[in-house]
């Protein structure tokens, strides 16, 4: 086997081609678009660049064919939040070789090593975690847009090198056609109807004002979450900018309390619905083809992060948020299923509001970690 570092254009196509190599028989997998892959490594367009570092590589076999890959990254606003000085890899993809794991690992391992670092976690993203994030072992479904789909041997492959599950994120579904649960819609009219208490879609006009709220929300309502590193403005533009292609902007809701942003819930229609057919080629004919599946419309949304100020997660603003999504989205006779992705373990709270949504399990993703 022959690893090679991913530093050129042939080498970034490979990169992208291991994950068709791979899954071309799996009729459940997406595949991601190239762009979407190949704007993580670009320093022009991640902003992560500015406080990190990446790089990838790709793995041979003796006939010369792709078989493998991974990439590694060092964010020095996160690496040193750990016990020890922590790297990430991601993007790993190899058929069922455990020679082909461990060359990949030592590989990222001994680049991480060289940066200083005492261990690494993954598969994350060097990027926000709303993407890419996360090794899925359990629920092998249909994979929403920017959620992490894999074959189920890579988990014992990953153990077998001396990762261990660090913590999990978990999926939930709800049937868009059910009615929420008594005491759920009781408490969110409820908060609905409080004086000073304002609810409002994202209003593309005031996008920058919406970015700065989102912020100061997220910012501090993750604040005291083991390894948390403040979220800059410039990378919810980033990433609202991904989202404009498919974006429904009375999907993306905000709540404030006198004035104050306090709560928010972003939701997409499942882009993995539209994409599907091009085989990650966002060329002129896949553009067409985009275009057309996202005017017939999907009926699957994605709940891709949400967030309430310290001081506000009591006051049942997620719950009012929710009932005023569904005033919108069932007179539309469109969306019939809502992917609640994906909460940590350690999120009690918002599994809580999973639970009283009446949603059922739907995935399970893990985030391993390796000591050197």
């Amino acid at each position: 086997m022959t690893i090679l570092e991913v530093n050129s254009a042939k080498t970034r196509k490979e990169f992208l081609d291991v994950a068709r190599v791979i899954y071309k028989d799996d009729p459940v997998w997406v595949c991601p678009l190239d762009q979407d892959i190949e704007t993580i490594f670009d320093p022009k367009k991640n902003s992560f660049f500015t406080h990190g570092k990446a790089k990838r590589w790709i793995l041979k076999d003796g006939q010369n064919r792709l078989i493998g890959r991974i990439a590694a990254f060092i964010n020095d606003k996160k690496a040193y939040t750990f016990e020890k000085p922590t790297g990430g890899i991601g993007f790993v993809e190899s058929f069922d070789n455990a020679a082909a794991f461990n060359l990949l690992f030592d590989t990222a391992k001994e680049w991480l090593k060289q940066q200083g670092m005492e261990a690494m976690t993954g598969p994350i993203n060097f990027g926000e975690n709303d993407m890419f994030w996360g090794l899925l072992v359990d629920g092998f479904t249909h994979p929403s847009y920017g959620m992490n789909y894999n074959k189920p041997y890579y988990l014992q492959h990953f153990k077998n090198y001396g990762f261990r599950v660090d913590y999990e994120q978990l999926t939930n579904h709800l049937d868009l056609h059910k009615e929420f649960p008594e005491r759920f819609t009781k408490i969110a009219e409820w908060v609905a109807k409080k004086p000073g208490y304002v609810f409002k879609y994202l209003d593309p006009k005031n996008f920058d004002q919406f970015a700065e709220d989102f912020v100061e929300i997220y910012n501090d309502g993750w604040k005291n979450f083991t390894n948390f590193s403040p979220i800059k403005i410039e990378s919810v533009k980033q990433s609202f900018e991904k989202m404009k292609a498919i974006m429904d902007p009375k999907l993306i809701w905000f709540a404030y309390i006198n004035g104050e942003p306090a709560s928010f819930i972003v939701m997409l229609p499942d882009a993995n619905l539209m994409i599907k057919p091009l085989n990650g080629k966002l060329d002129l004919i896949g553009k067409l083809k985009f275009l057309y599946k996202k005017l017939r419309g999907v009926n699957r949304m994605r709940a891709v992060v949400m967030g309430t100020k310290e001081k506000f997660q009591k006051h049942g603003l997620e719950s009012a948020m929710f009932i005023k999504l569904k005033e919108y989205v069932l007179p539309k006779n469109q969306y019939d299923e809502l992917e609640l992705s994906w909460v940590g373990d350690f999120n009690d709270k918002m599994l809580a509001i999973h639970s009283a949504t009446g949603s059922e399990f739907g995935k399970k993703h893990a985030t391993l970690i390796c000591d050197f």
